[in-house]
């Protein structure tokens, strides 16, 4: 029977080449902070007796919701201009799993992996298809005005000028580049400039993700991606390929991934993690290292990944610079980070 203690749950918002020296104390507290709210909200779920698979969706959704991340709301465009987002959740008891990728108006992508898991015979759906399913569902549904953001807008346009994908959005540099910034409300990007970027804007990977441990001992895993700067239309990357971006087994563990997508899924390198665990009895941090410091690296693969196992161990592993996250157990304060160290609120 597994205690109240070792319930937890940990998040992340994207990793990267993220600049320490050129952040503000004010702005790296705008990102700590949203980490900070967004991880306490789904450990208050497992705190009541919720789930970890209804943990790893509100912590997601959240994500999704806050434009600082790579998700949902702040998603990145495409070569087309438009939005495309991939999502994937899995349930570690039944090995249950859901997905969609190239979906364009689904405010919160998570869900709708969820409603493919709980209300389809499938696992993956796709572009329109998947959006009529769910939408019968009551997955809400927005118009691409609100996905719309001038940073991402002008990062866009700096990419095509470039030629080139940025694997992820630094949307206020690229905004403060072109002369344009954001407010600094709650829930929303903080101004900065260019020399006040929080990651270089070709060295950071975007994706969202959760992982959680229930009072029960079920573990789930969920990921969420706006995908990549100027990628073409149809992409679709790690996040919704189970084993590469998202994965959970109450054997082993509960993951999720970001990073160089195309070598997280020639890897499979979150089902390598756990197949290190069950098959030669590797902890959780051990196999995560190796996989995330040793073997990603062999094939140009930058990011991270974060997990926990059925005993509850959190591991949160990043072979860049930084990487967005936080982490919290049930009857313990929550922890937060950007690069190697971590800060309590």
């Amino acid at each position: 029977m597994k205690t109240k203690a070792s319930a937890g749950i940990a998040i992340h918002g994207g990793a990267g080449t993220i600049l320490r020296s050129s952040l503000t104390a004010e702005q790296e507290q705008t990102y700590l902070t949203a980490l900070h709210d967004i991880v306490v909200a789904g450990a208050r779920i497992l705190a009541d007796g919720g789930s970890a698979l209804d943990a790893v969706t509100v912590a997601v959704s959240l994500l999704e919701d806050c434009p600082l991340f790579n998700a949902g709301k702040g998603s990145v465009y495409t070569s087309a201009g438009q939005i495309e987002m991939d999502a994937a959740i899995m349930d570690g008891q039944h090995r249950r799993a859901g997905a969609v990728a190239c979906v364009t108006n689904l405010r919160n992508p998570v869900r709708a992996a969820r409603m493919v898991m709980e209300h389809s015979p499938h696992v993956l759906m796709v572009g329109p298809g998947a959006e009529q399913f769910v939408r019968k569902h009551g997955a809400q549904i927005e118009d691409a005005t609100y996905f719309h953001t001038e940073q991402r807008y002008v990062q866009l346009l700096r990419a095509r000028q470039e030629a080139g994908m940025l694997l992820d959005h630094d949307a206020d540099r690229v905004a403060a580049e072109s002369g344009t910034t954001s407010d600094t409300t709650p829930g929303t990007a903080p101004k900065m400039t260019p020399e006040a970027a929080p990651l270089d804007p070709d060295k950071k990977f975007g994706t969202v993700g959760a992982v959680a441990l229930d009072m029960h001992g079920n573990l789930a895993a969920a990921t969420s991606t706006g995908g990549m700067t100027n990628k073409l239309p149809g992409r679709v990357g790690d996040t919704a390929m189970l084993g590469a971006g998202c994965y959970a087994d109450n054997r082993t563990a509960a993951l999720s991934a970001t990073g160089t997508g195309e070598a997280f899924m020639r890897s499979l390198a979150l089902h390598d993690i756990a197949a290190q665990m069950d098959y030669t009895g590797l902890s959780l941090e051990q196999a995560a290292y190796k996989t995330v410091m040793e073997k990603l690296p062999q094939l140009q693969g930058r990011g991270g990944v974060i997990g926990i196992d059925r005993q509850g161990n959190i591991v949160l592993p990043f072979n860049t610079e930084g990487m967005y996250r936080a982490s919290m157990h049930i009857g313990d304060v929550p922890l937060t980070g950007i690069y190697r160290d971590f800060q309590k609120l």
